[in-house]
């Protein structure tokens, strides 16, 4: 009983870290992943809310995040403010793995933050 719950655990965080990432290309699939999920990062305090109407609203660090998203050509654009300051406009490259997904500003060429679905 104990060799199999061990073998279990040691089995399971591997599988888990295996799991590669998957780019998610369609409007529609991204909308099953986030219209009833909270996209939050703990370490950040980040809790935002991506709407089907292409309404952005949450906090991060303390602070409110407003904008506004729309799908083009594959990708996620968004115009963004955070706590007043206008981040601008630009379209994310967004992969999903798991309840994660991660979204790569510059269409997939620059910086990157992933966020835990919730």
């Amino acid at each position: 009983m104990y060799l199999r719950l061990a073998v279990l655990a040691a089995f399971f965080p591997v599988a888990a870290l295996a799991q590669d990432w998957q780019r998610v290309s369609d409007e529609n699939e991204f909308l099953s992943l986030v219209s009833t999920q909270r996209l939050t990062h703990l370490l950040y305090n980040i809790d935002i809310t991506v709407s089907p109407t292409g309404a952005i609203a949450g906090d991060a660090v303390g602070w409110d995040v407003t904008g506004e998203w729309s799908w083009q050509d594959g990708y996620f654009c968004r115009s963004l403010f955070w706590g007043g300051d206008d981040l601008g406009y630009n379209c994310l490259l967004v992969e999903a793995r798991g309840d994660e997904l991660r979204f790569t500003v510059d269409q997939g060429t620059g910086r990157s933050a992933s966020l835990r679905l919730r």
